[in-house]
C-alpha cells in the first residue's frame, strides 16, 4: 500500500499560499545576489523577509534529522561545486559564480520548497549552459507529472536529458513528498526507467528537483556535516518547484510574479 498522503481540498490551499510565499522570497532576494554580497548576507536579508514581512518560518533553521546537527540557517546557498546543503557564511560572491538559493517557508503549518540558479556578473559558458540545461530537466520531469503516471517516469525524463547534454545526476538526494511536513513520502528520484516506481494520483504534493553535476556524478561531504560538494570538484546546478498532481496534470504551487518562465517547449494550459 502507499504511503503517500492524498491532500484534502484545504491542505491543498494551505500549500498553495506556502508556496507563492516561497517563491516571493527569492523573488525578492533577486536583486541582492551581485558580486561582493556575502552568502551570510543573503541570509539575513531572507530571513527577516520572511519573519517581518510574510509573518513566514524559514523552515531550515534549525532543522534536525536523524544523524545531523541542527541547520544553523534560514536558507541554503550553494556556490559553483556545492551540490546542496551549502550553509551561509562569510563567502564573499564572485564575478562568473554560480549559486543556488533554496528557500522553503512554513506558513500556517505548511512547507514552500523552491530554489533558483543565479549567474553572478558575466557567466562562464559552461555555468550557464549547465543551469540552463538543469533547468529544463525539472521541466521535463514536471511535464510527466499526471494521475496514472509513475515516479519512474519523471526520474527518467530528467535522466535522459542531462546525460544527452554530457552532465551527469546526483543520486544521494531527490526531491521529495512535502505538506505539513518538510520532508515525507515518496522520495523522487531524477534518474530511472518509466512505468516504475509508484504510481501518481490527483492530490499528491511534491517536490521536483534535480541536482546536475557538469562532471561525474559523485559527491563528497564536507566537514561540517550539511555541505555536499562534488567529489571532482565540478560545478553543479540544481532548481526546484512544489508541484501538486491535478486530475488532469499538474499544478506548480511555488508561483510568484518573478518565477522564470518554462522553457518554451514545455506546453502550459
Amino acid at each position: 500500500m502507499s504511503t503517500i498522503r492524498i491532500n484534502t481540498a484545504a491542505d491543498i490551499e494551505g500549500m498553495r499560499v506556502a508556496g507563492k510565499l516561497g517563491a516571493e522570497v527569492l523573488d525578492y532576494i533577486t536583486p541582492f545576489v551581485k558580486v561582493g554580497v556575502t552568502t551570510g548576507e543573503l541570509d539575513r536579508l531572507c530571513h527577516e523577509y520572511m519573519v517581518n514581512v510574510q509573518g513566514s518560518i524559514p523552515a531550515p533553521l534549525n532543522y534536525c534529522p536523524p544523524g545531523y546537527t541542527p541547520y544553523p540557517k534560514a536558507i541554503c546557498t550553494s556556490v559553483n561545486d556545492v551540490i546542496c546543503h551549502g550553509i551561509p557564511g562569510d563567502k564573499v560572491l564572485k564575478n562568473g559564480d554560480a549559486v543556488n538559493l533554496d528557500i522553503t517557508v512554513i506558513k500556517d503549518g505548511y512547507h514552500g520548497d523552491n530554489s533558483r540558479m543565479f549567474l553572478v556578473g558575466t557567466p562562464s559558458i559552461l555555468a550557464k549552459r549547465l543551469s540552463e540545461v538543469t533547468y529544463e530537466c525539472m521541466w521535463l520531469g514536471i511535464d510527466q507529472i499526471k494521475p496514472g503516471a509513475h515516479l519512474g517516469d519523471i526520474g527518467h525524463a530528467i535522466q535522459q536529458h542531462a546525460e544527452k547534454a554530457g552532465y551527469s545526476v546526483v543520486r544521494e538526494f531527490c526531491g521529495h513528498g512535502i505538506g505539513k511536513v518538510f520532508h515525507e513520502e515518496p522520495q523522487v528520484l531524477h534518474y530511472g526507467k518509466p512505468g516504475t516506481l509508484e504510481r501518481l494520483e490527483a492530490g499528491m504534493i511534491f517536490t521536483v528537483e534535480p541536482m546536475i553535476n557538469a562532471g561525474r556524478r559523485d559527491i563528497r561531504e564536507m566537514n561540517d556535516g550539511w555541505t555536499i560538494k562534488t567529489k571532482d570538484r565540478s560545478l553543479s546546478a540544481q532548481w526546484e518547484h512544489t508541484v501538486l498532481v491535478t486530475e488532469t496534470g499538474y499544478e506548480i504551487l511555488t508561483v510568484s510574479p518573478g518565477m522564470p518562465p518554462p522553457p518554451a517547449f514545455i506546453k502550459t494550459a
